[in-house]
């Protein structure tokens, strides 16, 4: 069974940075890939990043630029680096995994999913 478990986030000030993190068990992030996802009130998950089996990477438009996606082999983990933070960022965020190689940036094809964690932006 895949088990997802999440740290980091919380509040910080716009301008500020956040890392979130991603541990894995039950499948290698090194063989699959790996998306991240937010959600704010009212509104629908949505793409953040993604990351191949083999290490390629898109964003959405709206953190390309500013946020980072990686995965650290070792620690079985996938992260998400998060600079100049701007309130429009404020959402829970997820961490989900494919039974594949390629990321996806619907919900819709991922199979395990994080709990979800907080990221709060103020101006």
């Amino acid at each position: 069974q895949v088990h997802l478990v999440q740290s980091g986030g919380g509040l910080v000030q716009a301008g500020g940075s956040l890392r979130l993190s991603c541990a894995a068990s039950g499948r290698t992030v090194s063989e699959h890939a790996m998306g991240w996802f937010r959600q704010a009130p009212g509104k629908d998950r949505e793409f953040v990043a993604g990351i191949t089996r083999s290490g390629a990477i898109g964003y959405a438009d709206s953190v390309n630029g500013r946020f980072t996606i990686s995965k650290d082999n070792a620690k079985n983990t996938v992260d998400l680096q998060m600079n100049s933070l701007i309130p429009d960022d404020t959402a829970v965020y997820y961490c989900a995994s494919r039974g594949f190689g390629a990321y996806l940036r619907s919900p819709d094809f991922y199979d395990a999913w994080g709990q979800g964690t907080q990221v709060t932006v103020s101006s």
